[in-house]
């Protein structure tokens, strides 16, 4: 790697040489966390949890992030070489986890994909991000990602714009979640309803942008059949400490009454496949503790 344009933002910056693009990052995957985790979905989480790797920095950026402590500069965290990656991937399927997670890995697309090559895990491995990626990264993980764990944050480019610095975010998204789809096809659920293969889309409800939350259920009922695709609607946005100073709207938590019509409308859109997360499930206690679980 010199010039990096592996995500949208297509900064450039020479990591192997020392620079820092967009997502604050080096060449090898840094991680901050590997553990069984069960905040996922019940189709993810299941009973023995989820196997999942939290990798620092981020190229999106949002200015809400809950994993904030981990995705800006500075972070807490280890570096990875591919070898040591799939150590800690094996760890996890060896304790009986449901499948591996890479969460917000997309910066470290290379590395991770050379780390899966030809590992034989036996269980699903499953890709959660942002979705804003580029397609031509997705396709480096064909047939190495068994799920897809996109979320579709904006319909909009004002709510991009102003909270991601991504304005293309509902192109670049829609793009990607497409790709996935391609590459997985129909989701499948074993006998126990885990999810073994698939696309699961996930959108969080942001106060005050009812518009952009109905125009991404929109979005994905004009591109998915029924059976297509798992969809998860988030209504559990928690403000985090100081977004008041800049971010006013941001401070406060969703309206249950906006939260139940988006739900209903998700369901008048003929979209039943999926979830629906309450409001009462905000708050950080599903926020893991960054302090090198299963890393060191």
């Amino acid at each position: 790697m010199s010039a990096c344009f592996d995500c949208p933002r297509m900064c450039g910056a020479d990591r192997a040489a020392g620079a820092r693009g967009v997502c604050s990052s080096g060449v090898l995957p840094r991680a901050a966390r590997a553990a069984a985790h069960y905040g996922e979905e019940p189709c993810i989480s299941g009973t023995r949890g989820s196997g999942t790797i939290f990798f620092t920095g981020c190229s999106l950026g949002c200015v809400y992030c809950q994993n904030a402590v981990i995705s800006r500069p500075g972070s807490p965290g280890v570096e990875l070489t591919a070898q040591q990656l799939r150590d800690v991937m094996l760890r996890l399927r060896d304790r009986g986890v449901h499948n591996i997670n890479l969460v917000t890995g997309s910066h470290f697309v290379r590395p991770i994909a050379e780390a899966l090559d030809g590992l034989e895990l036996g269980i699903p491995v499953a890709w959660n991000s942002s979705g804003y990626e580029s397609v031509e990264s997705l396709r480096r993980l064909e047939g190495l990602v068994q799920i897809y764990m996109p979320d579709y944050k904006y319909s909009s480019s004002v709510p991009a714009a102003r909270y991601s610095a991504a304005p293309d975010y509902p192109e670049v998204a829609s793009a990607a979640i497409l790709e996935m789809f391609r590459q997985t096809g129909p989701f499948r659920l074993d006998d126990d309803d885990m999810l073994t293969s698939g696309v699961l889309i996930r959108h969080l409800i942001l106060p005050g942008w009812t518009d952009n939350s109905i125009g991404c259920i929109d979005w994905v009922a004009e591109h998915f059949p029924m059976g297509g695709v798992l969809f998860s609607l988030m209504s559990q946005y928690t403000p985090m400490p100081g977004i008041e100073a800049r971010f006013p709207e941001l401070a406060r938590v969703v309206d249950p009454a906006i939260a139940q019509m988006l739900y209903e409308y998700l369901l008048d859109k003929g979209i039943e496949d999926g979830y629906y997360q309450e409001p009462d499930a905000s708050g950080d206690e599903m926020i893991p503790a960054w302090d090198l679980t299963g890393l060191q």
